[in-house]
């Protein structure tokens, strides 16, 4: 199998263009996180200074532990928030990433068949078998990383819906145990 000029620029470009696009994406998702954590960090550090200057005006130690508790529910409201946002970020990343793979997967199988099929005109008499081999190997390949990707996303997806879940039980319990505590 020999590739001329043009098709191996072709393959260079298209390998520029995909590292490219990843180099993109992983510049955005670091851009995206690195802005989550400085906004956690500066409302954290707000947070703290208000709650401060709160905790000096009470006088009653009852009316100061009560705030407190209000304040680690409030805490852990925003962590819970906090980190549904991050996964978000890295879940989307996830996706992004793994559409690219895909496509370099799929342009991949499309040039080596197209290769092959050429290969195919030229080949002498008596190669079909062999021929229809290589392209049997190569249609079950790309079935397979096509049955992959799909059982990943589907893994993806259920991960994403119990992540989702476990953060809603979680807020649940913390607002539940702010009730019974504020009660007692």
């Amino acid at each position: 199998m020999s590739y001329n000029n043009e098709q191996l620029n072709k393959l260079s470009l298209t390998g520029l263009e995909s590292t490219l696009r990843f180099a993109q994406i992983a510049l955005d998702s670091t851009e995206r996180l690195v802005k989550l954590q400085l906004e956690a960090s500066k409302q954290s550090l707000e947070d703290h200074t208000k709650a401060a200057r709160q905790l000096t005006e009470f006088k009653d130690s009852q009316e100061a532990i009560n705030h407190l508790n209000k304040l680690a529910t409030q805490s852990i409201d925003k962590l819970v928030n906090h980190s549904r946002d991050l996964y978000e970020v890295v879940s989307g990343t996830q996706s992004e990433l793994s559409k690219l793979v895909e496509e370099s997967v799929g342009l991949f199988n499309k040039s080596l068949i197209s290769s092959i099929e050429s290969v195919a005109k030229n080949a002498p008499a008596g190669s079909d078998a062999t021929l229809n081999a290589v392209k049997t190997s190569v249609a079950a390949a790309a079935a397979a990383v096509n049955t992959f990707s799909k059982a990943a996303q589907q893994v993806a997806e259920f991960t994403d819906s119990s992540v989702k879940a476990a953060t809603s039980a979680t807020a649940d319990a913390v607002k539940n145990s702010s009730k019974r505590g504020a009660t007692v």
